[in-house]
């Protein structure tokens, strides 16, 4: 079965003509599906923590363009202060999502690039051609990882993911998604449980968005059956995304580490898939900010009150989960095993975060 071609924007891209970041706004969907423009760094700081730009691969494609528009907007002539300028607005994309890496691995390899410049004017173009040659890697990276990790699936198989880690979460094609795209490609017969994923509902907005396009079978259930599924059977196996690998831990969307644990119970496998840029092995998990969301998004659905005023909400947005619960991680330069000691070691050979 070969996936249907279609001819739509990506998930975000700079638009040269009017030097300003176009995205698709993933609050919207699915009831609605719409770009928006970013013309300044507050404008794309505001998108980013609205969540209207998410997922890993593409915050850092959001970061790196984010230098590279700052580049372009700005009005100054001297090399120094025009870095200083691009400094200030580094810091303030980096500091609106804390835990997914990407974010300031695009971030700080644009700003490299403009470290390198001569002139304004070269620092300009530096930033926007980087930034250009960061989202065209992106798809190149997604469509390797898709190969190689579809050949973890057996040719008939029910496969759980969580959150959001398809075409939305990166320029185009995905991680955890782009590796059930790349299999059903190949002609697999794959079945997709999607979990809803409290409380913004990235399974059931995104995934399940994307897969019934796609015209790949998807069932929703809500976060809290899966275990149950896996001890009736149900499920084959789980793929999920990541927002950030330290050396002993895979942090994605919170609930994920429940569902590791509960497939580790049952014997079914546990595979992440992510990109060498998500790794960050110079850390481990204590080191990491879990980034803590607001409490309106447990309070309200809408207008709507579903918690009483007086009572308190803890709203983590991510979780970890050590690698001793992870089968195997996907990544663009091949599938990596335990001993993850001995596997990491090809990916620092090949580059990651410095």
């Amino acid at each position: 079965m070969s996936m249907p071609e279609r001819e739509e924007p990506y998930t975000i891209a700079w638009d040269a003509e009017t030097e300003c970041i176009v995205y698709i706004d993933q609050t919207l969907l699915p009831g609605r599906y719409e770009q928006m423009r970013c013309a300044t760094v507050d404008d794309l700081a505001r998108a980013i923590g609205r969540l209207e730009i998410r997922g890993a691969p593409a915050l850092g494609i959001a970061g790196a363009m984010g230098v590279a528009l700052a580049a372009a907007r700005s009005s100054e002539t001297d090399l120094e202060r025009f870095s200083g300028e691009i400094g200030r607005a580094a810091d303030l994309l980096r500091s609106t999502r804390p835990t997914a890496v990407n974010l300031a691995w695009g971030i700080e390899r644009v700003q490299r690039k403009v470290a390198m410049a001569a002139s304004v004017a070269e620092a300009k173009a530096l930033a926007v051609a980087e930034a250009n040659a960061v989202a065209e890697e992106d798809e190149l990276t997604c469509r390797r990882l898709g190969a190689f990790g579809e050949e973890l699936f057996p040719e008939r198989c029910t496969v759980l993911t969580h959150c959001n880690a398809g075409a939305l979460a990166c320029r185009c094609w995905g991680t955890a998604l782009g590796v059930i795209r790349s299999a059903v490609a190949a002609g697999k017969s794959v079945r997709v449980i999607a979990c809803e994923t409290r409380p913004l509902n990235q399974g059931s907005r995104l995934t399940c968005w994307e897969l019934a396009r796609d015209g790949i079978d998807v069932t929703l259930i809500p976060d809290s059956s899966a275990a149950y599924l896996m001890r009736r059977g149900e499920i084959d196996l789980v793929i999920v995304g990541a927002d950030r690998i330290t050396k002993d831990a895979v942090f994605n969307k919170i609930g994920t580490y429940m569902h590791a644990v509960a497939a580790h119970h049952h014997k079914i496998p546990f595979y992440v898939a992510a990109p060498v840029s998500t790794f960050d092995l110079a850390r481990t998990e204590e080191e990491i900010t879990v980034e803590e969301r607001d409490r309106s998004e447990l309070a309200y659905c809408g207008d709507r009150m579903l918690v009483p005023d007086d009572v308190k909400v803890l709203n983590y947005a991510f979780d970890a989960t050590p690698l001793d619960l992870v089968d195997a991680i996907v990544t663009e330069i091949g599938v990596l095993r335990p001993p993850y000691a001995e596997s990491f070691r090809l990916v620092k050979e090949r580059g990651t975060r410095p």
